[in-house]
C-alpha cells in the first residue's frame, strides 16, 4: 500500500465533496428548471465519481499497517456517510415527492447499508490483524528455530571441544605419568649410584689405611728393628 496514493484520492474525494457540499447548500436553491436539471446531474456524476474514489482508498487500504488502517477506517465510514446524505439531500431538493420516501430508506436501507459496510470493515480489519498476528507468531516461531539450531551448533562445538581438550588432557596425563616413571628409575639408579659411591669411599678408605699399614710396618722393619 502506498501512503501517497491514499493520500492523493483523499485529496481528491475531499475536493469532489466540498464541490457537491457548495453546489447544493448554494447553487442548487437559487436554480429553477432546467437550469435545476443540469446542476441536478452534475452532482450526480460528481457523487458517482466519489464514491468510486472511496472505493479505490478502501482497496489502499487493505495493503495498510494495522494502526494506520484501523485510523482511516473510522475516516472512510465518516466520508460515505456525507456522501450518503449529499444523495438523499439532492434527491430531497429535486424532487418533494421522494423526501419521505428518502427519509424511510434514511432510516432503513441506507442504516442497514452503513452498519453493513461497516461490520464488513470492521471483519476486514480483524482478519488482517488476525493474520498479521499470525505472521508474527510464524516469524518469533522462526527466530526461535534458528536460536534452537544455532544453539544445538554451539553446543556441538563446544562438545567437541572438550573432547579435544580431554584427549589433550590424557596425552599430558600420559606423559606425566611416564615422567614420573622415568623419575623413579632415575631415582632408583641415583641410589644405587650413591650407594655404590660409598661402598667405594669406604673401599678405598680400607685400601689406603691398609697401605698406610704397610709402610709404616716396612719402615720399622727396616730403620727401627735390628
Amino acid at each position: 500500500m502506498s501512503c501517497e496514493n491514499f493520500e492523493t484520492l483523499q485529496e481528491e474525494y475531499l475536493s469532489i465533496y466540498q464541490s457537491l457540499k457548495a453546489k447544493l447548500d448554494s447553487t442548487l436553491p437559487r436554480c429553477h428548471g432546467e437550469e435545476k436539471k443540469r446542476v441536478t446531474r452534475e452532482i450526480e456524476r460528481s457523487s458517482e465519481e466519489a464514491y468510486l474514489l472511496l472505493q479505490e482508498m478502501e482497496e489502499e487500504l487493505k495493503g495498510a499497517p494495522a494502526p494506520f488502517r484501523m485510523q482511516m477506517v473510522s475516516r472512510m465510514r465518516d466520508y460515505r456517510r456525507d456522501l450518503e446524505r449529499i444523495t438523499r439531500e439532492t434527491r430531497r431538493a429535486t424532487d418533494p415527492a421522494l423526501s419521505a420516501r428518502s427519509d424511510l430508506l434514511s432510516g432503513g436501507l441506507f442504516a442497514a447499508q452503513n452498519k453493513e459496510s461497516a461490520q464488513v470493515a470492521s471483519d476486514r480489519a480483524r482478519l488482517l490483524q488476525g493474520t498479521e498476528s499470525l505472521g508474527r507468531a510464524s516469524a518469533s516461531v522462526e527466530r526461535s528455530h534458528r536460536v534452537a539450531v544455532e544453539t544445538e551448533q554451539i553446543g556441538n562445538e563446544i562438545i567437541d571441544e572438550l573432547g579435544t581438550q580431554r584427549e589433550q588432557l590424557d596425552r599430558t596425563r600420559d606423559r606425566l605419568t611416564n615422567t614420573g616413571q622415568n623419575l623413579s628409575k632415575s631415582r632408583k639408579i641415583l641410589t644405587t649410584m650413591s650407594r655404590k659411591l660409598v661402598t667405594n669411599k669406604l673401599l678405598l678408605g680400607f685400601i689406603i689405611i691398609l697401605e698406610l699399614g704397610i709402610l709404616g710396618a716396612a719402615v720399622y722393619l727396616k730403620f727401627f728393628k735390628k
